[in-house]
């Protein structure tokens, strides 16, 4: 029996256990959007493309499946390149499709016409013009696989409208073979084997996690792994959750606004056991002085992540999960004839976490304190909260003042720093997890990056809850002005910001305010009563409060600034 490009893109998507899609449709998708009042398959209505793809990125991130967009030719294309981006830094499994004008008319600058292809090949992992109907079902199948194996990341599919109207017999096929395409996810024994011996012999190791660790679904390995041996654990920001915030040998997070005694053990170890994690800018600081007196370990299932920025004495090439198993095996210990010697090393880091704590201060009538407000959501939610977070002040007080303990619990832009990206994302994390709360942690500024997004969670009654750190500011724009150019704030006061509460109410969703200190419990306490309406709180905070410690651009990360 003959299907049209529609139906077997639809059918297909179902067969890869696709159940809903974030969307917004025009003249090039018209065929796919008709066929989908014919399947059991959810579509989300957002209300910028742009939305479409964070929204699809969050659901990726929140359940570890392979989120899915749909956008139109020309604008609708070129809308979703900054999630492709997004997701393409983070390596977040997504699929994106887009309209494209009918294949006689490529390359004439019919109306709506883009090259879609050729803008998203450096922000994609794989990307695919078909041409034929025929091509579809397989072209579809090697999209999901390539998304989702390997080091994950986007694929985009364009989808000219002939082919969509095109029919032809349909067979969905049952096994990839990409001859080109193979990952490694078996680490070689003999490194693995060495790396062990490493760490057991080791006076100062520091495990160093990120992002890959989560996305591996390796946080009950690794956790096995640090307890067992002792071993203190700093992590990325993509990778908190991975293991529990609140036991005593995590550091939390490293690198730029990292923990004072994270950046100081970085740089006082002997032994850097990088797992999941590609040593970012943000994190590193000054390459030539990170992590100076340690050798180097580096797991990882890309290769071409290893020794990339930093050079490693230990490479080995696998997937997180499967190499720290294999770790695991390698430690069994039944009869205690290996006992970890760490007093001293934990001694010294328990000591720098005394003379240079995480903290603020919060006076009861003083202004409201942005992490007074994010320990409180903490304490509230008794951490059992899927958070997303814009990019800026609100994305690094988040991850130094909210406890994350689980994985997939923190879903945050970090390779690109998107702002916009926190709102869509939380939708999309909402839509994945119905039954948890999923809170959006916001500045004034990101926040309005789509804003326009409260009408899609409005119309399908998406009970998200927006915590915007209101401080009239692009803060961590303002904050650099303040630091390194003489506090001449140019144009990052925002002098015509909207009425948060007012603009909540216009949509249909439920708006609140706390002005003053004892306001701020009462608000949350009130925002997470509300099941069926997402919920606008507006946190009127210190305005030129600052996130410390911080580590200026190009210094190492033991030169941190803590006022």
């Amino acid at each position: 029996m003959k299907k049209t490009g529609a139906q077997i893109l639809i059918e297909s998507l179902m067969k890869e256990g696709v159940d809903t899609i974030f969307g917004y449709p025009g003249g090039a998708v018209l065929n796919i959007y008709d066929e989908l009042l014919n399947y059991q398959i959810k579509h989300v209505l957002v209300r910028h493309e742009q939305g479409a793809a964070h929204a699809a990125d969050g659901y990726a991130r929140s359940t570890g499946k392979v989120g899915v967009c749909l956008a139109t030719s020309g604008p609708g294309a070129t809308n979703v390149v900054t999630g492709v981006a997004t997701a393409y830094m983070d390596s977040i499994p997504m699929v994106v499709l887009t309209g494209q004008v009918p294949t006689m008319l490529i390359g004439n600058d019919a109306f709506q016409e883009a090259d879609i292809v050729g803008i998203t090949r450096p922000c994609t992992k794989h990307n695919y013009l078909v041409k034929d109907v025929k091509d579809l079902a397989m072209i579809i199948k090697e999209s999901f696989y390539i998304a989702r194996t390997g080091r994950p990341g986007p694929v985009l599919i364009d989808l000219p409208k002939d082919v969509m109207i095109d029919s032809t017999e349909y067979h969905y096929p049952e096994e990839v073979k990409l001859r080109s395409y193979n990952p490694t996810y078996s680490g070689h024994p003999g490194q693995i084997k060495q790396a062990v011996s490493m760490i057991l012999e080791a006076k100062r190791p520091l495990l160093y996690t990120g992002g890959g660790v989560i996305l591996s679904n390796a946080s009950e390995e690794l956790t096995k792994f640090v307890n067992k041996l002792q071993l203190p654990i700093t992590m990325t920001l993509m990778g908190l959750g991975a293991y529990p915030a609140k036991e005593k040998l995590s550091l939390g997070m490293l690198g730029m606004h990292g923990t004072f005694r994270a950046n100081m053990a970085v740089t006082h170890c002997d032994l850097l056991v990088a797992i999941g994690a590609r040593f970012d800018d943000r994190v590193t600081g000054k390459i030539s002085e990170f992590a100076p007196n340690a050798k180097i370990i580096h797991v990882d299932i890309d290769p071409t992540s290893i020794s990339k920025n930093v050079r490693v004495d230990v490479p080995i090439v696998g997937d997180v999960k499967n190499v720290l198993s294999k770790m695991n095996e390698l430690v069994k210990d039944d009869k205690g004839a290996w006992k970890p010697d760490r007093k001293a090393w934990l001694a010294q880091i328990a000591e720098w976490d005394k003379t240079h704590p995480m903290g603020y201060r919060q006076e009861k009538k003083g202004p409201i304190k942005p992490q007074y407000v994010i320990e409180k959501i903490a304490e509230l939610t008794r951490g059992d909260a899927i958070v997303t977070t814009e990019v800026g002040q609100n994305q690094m007080w988040t991850a130094q003042f909210f406890p994350f303990n689980k994985p997939r619990t923190l879903i945050t832009s970090g390779g690109l720093g998107t702002m916009g990206f926190g709102f869509p994302a939380a939708i999309g994390a909402q839509v994945a997890n119905p039954d948890k709360t999923v809170i959006c942690m916001a500045g004034d500024g990101s926040i309005q990056m789509n804003i326009q997004e409260l009408g899609t969670a409005v119309q399908f009654n998406i009970p998200v809850k927006v915590a915007i750190l209101n401080n009239h500011f692009l803060g961590m724009v303002r904050q650099w002005q303040e630091l390194f150019f003489h506090r001449r704030y140019s144009y990052t006061c925002i002098d015509c910001a909207p009425d948060f509460v007012k603009v909540a109410e216009a949509y249909g969703a439920v708006g609140l305010r706390a002005t003053k200190v004892d306001e701020v419990e009462k608000v949350i306490k009130e925002a997470l009563k509300v099941k069926d309406r997402p919920v606008f709180m507006d946190f009127q905070v210190d305005p030129e409060e600052g996130v410390y410690p911080m580590v200026p651009a190009g210094q190492p990360l033991s030169k941190m600034l803590l006022v």
